[in-house]
């Protein structure tokens, strides 16, 4: 029977085939989870990635990211049926060998590690603002602390879940993480119409394009990846047929890029230039709808991050033990890596930066590069050349985003705001104000 993880972001571990017998999916269904997938934490830095890249042009680059994450899942389903294998890991073993596995095998376990470490981040920039909320927590009370906050939550919740040894004891959230989103997305929303009139647009709130686009692909890549959890899905059609695989990506990915961008456009549009990596951080401290979506999204976070932790101790398993791990083991190893994402979130608090490096580091090469270099390699024909040539663009653009978006999150850092209140928050009537000098 096949062991699987779905974490937010879309990371899942497959191991032997998933038995013949047990209940298949149909294509609603399928779909359904594709989608849960696929939207996850990621897209509370879509509108930040939108003041980035401008809001027309970076709607064009989500729709292009989308279009990738697209046709990539697809190359990914036509190269495993090439080489007969049944997962990510195997596929690039088969066609790579221990080397590529390795490089996976790294990707992997960067990706959720440096993920629960934006949930770090964001636990504490969220549930800060929460607490104050509660009569008597004032600015300087120790709720208010996110140092304090983050440490909490980790040794109340995240810890106590992250040792669970059986995934399925945590399996049970994917429905409430879409719901918590969906709402999140409706407080957004409304907060655009209501909110959005009163705060003046920044100057060249609406250029075409700005010069930081690069990075904006970087957290749109980081929003969309799903390509583990896609064999997983796969496999558990009814008819488990390329045409019918290719109806469920496409449906997914066009409804998650809908939701998706209509959640960037609500935060972008509300706080144009002003819109911060974390939209939750924008909102006024004593706004109560904001306030129940940060309730909302720090409650989806502590749900997802033990997720994560499983992923890296499973890659730590696999690669280092090469066996299941011993109790002892199995707790010093969780403890290890939990103690060290608290660490880093603890000393660095900047959310956007994590989200573009974890997009560029990580998601960029498992969404652009490696499942098209595994079709080239399986695919007869020379590259640039009838069914080769997007997948040999697609390795071209994965590397110039890779190297200019390291290059440029490096020039040009992003400025963060934790706990301090926006300027438009001081009046009760915020039209008309405009920043301080």
């Amino acid at each position: 029977m096949a062991q699987e993880l779905n974490n937010a972001e879309g990371i899942t571990l497959i191991h032997p085939e998933k038995d013949a017998s047990e209940p298949r999916s149909s294509m609603i269904s399928a779909s359904f989870n594709f989608i849960n997938s696929i939207i996850g934490s990621g897209i509370i830095g879509l509108p930040y990635a939108l003041n980035q890249a401008g809001l027309p042009f970076g709607l064009l680059l989500l729709i292009v990211v989308a279009f990738i994450t697209d046709y990539s899942i697809i190359l990914l389903i036509k190269g495993s049926n090439l080489s007969g294998t049944h997962s990510y890991q195997s596929l690039v073993q088969s066609t790579f060998g221990f080397p590529g596995f390795l490089v996976l095998s790294g990707l992997q376990f960067l990706y959720p590690f440096i993920a629960m470490i934006s949930y770090n981040i964001t636990t504490g920039d969220t549930l800060t603002k929460v607490f104050q909320r509660i009569p008597g927590v004032g600015p300087d009370h120790i709720l208010a602390e996110r140092h304090f906050v983050i440490l909490l939550s980790t040794l109340a919740f995240t810890l106590p879940l992250s040792l669970y040894r059986n995934i399925e004891k945590l399996g049970k959230v994917s429905f409430l993480s879409m719901v918590l989103t969906f709402t999140i997305l409706i407080i957004v929303i409304i907060r655009a119409a209501t909110l959005g009139p009163q705060i003046l647009p920044t100057e060249n709130s609406w250029a075409f394009a700005k010069w930081n686009a690069i990075q904006a692909v970087g957290i749109m890549s980081f929003a969309f990846i799903c390509h583990h959890n896609s064999f997983l899905i796969y496999g558990s059609l009814e008819q488990p047929t390329l045409a019918n695989w290719s109806r469920v990506t496409h449906v997914s990915v066009a409804s998650a890029l809908i939701i998706s961008a209509a959640f960037a456009v609500g935060g972008y549009t509300t706080f144009t230039g002003y819109t911060q990596g974390d939209i939750f951080e924008n909102y006024c401290k004593n706004d109560n709808l904001a306030t129940f979506g940060r309730f909302c999204f720090g409650l989806s976070i502590i749900t997802t991050f033990p997720l994560e932790c499983f992923v890296t101790r499973e890659v730590v398993s696999n690669v280092i033990c090469s066996r299941d791990l011993s109790k002892a083991e199995h707790v010093a190893i969780t403890l290890l890596i939990v103690a060290v994402c608290t660490s880093v979130s603890l000393a660095f608090d900047c959310l956007g930066v994590v989200l573009e490096l974890n997009g560029i580091l990580c998601a960029i090469p498992l969404i652009f590069i490696i499942p098209s270099a595994c079709f080239l390699k399986l695919s007869t024909g020379r590259w640039f050349q009838g069914e080769n040539l997007i997948p040999s663009i697609l390795i071209l653009i994965g590397l110039f985003v890779m190297i200019t978006g390291l290059i440029m999150s490096g020039l040009y850092p992003q400025d963060c705001s934790h706990g301090v209140e926006m300027f438009y928050c001081a009046d009760a009537n915020v039209s008309g104000t405009v920043p301080p000098v």
